[in-house]
């Protein structure tokens, strides 16, 4: 009898916050897969805004709803968390030339050090193109409104985080 291999994916980012665009992502990568990890990664070369474990749960929180999506966190290098939980796809968004350009070396890297590892690249929609969790955390320091740019879902528990963060300033 042949058993069904899981086509398990990784979806990983510093999601500071997560955004519209990133849920869009995940919603298309979890009908090519079977499992969708979002990451919340610990990126060295970043300072995040939010600590870790907001960031999981704003991450949670908007992918509360979709099956076979789950969300962890890890600090070291994603294809490293790859082999740890046997996944072989790593889904990446791209939003334009820049995005791809540097998202195709990083791939490359990530195959020379995961031979197993293939690089899915999705599209960012058009009404997401200028969506970013740069763009939203401007758009908080300045007092916008960021409801078109994050989750709905996310909303409240983001401006709370938000109102936490700046009093700790």
């Amino acid at each position: 009898m042949e058993t069904k291999t899981i086509r398990r994916a990784v979806f990983a980012g510093s999601f500071d916050p997560f955004t519209a665009g990133h849920l869009d992502i995940v919603r298309r990568a979890a009908e090519l897969f079977d499992e969708v990890i979002v990451l919340v990664a610990e990126n060295s070369a970043k300072r995040p805004f939010f600590k870790t474990a907001v960031r999981v749960r704003l991450a949670e929180l908007a992918v509360k709803d979709i099956p076979g999506v789950t969300v962890d966190s890890f600090e070291g290098l994603t294809v490293n968390y790859l082999k740890r939980k046997s996944a072989r796809y790593l889904v990446r968004g791209i939003r334009g030339g820049a995005d791809l350009e540097w998202e195709r070396d990083v791939a490359w890297t990530n195959r020379k050090l995961y031979p197993e590892c293939e690089t899915v690249f999705l599209a960012a929609g058009e009404e997401h193109l200028a969506v970013s969790s740069t763009v939203v955390r401007e758009l908080l320091k300045n007092g916008a409104d960021v409801s078109s740019f994050v989750p709905a879902g996310i909303l409240e528990t983001l401006l709370n985080e938000w109102s936490s963060v700046k009093c700790s300033e």
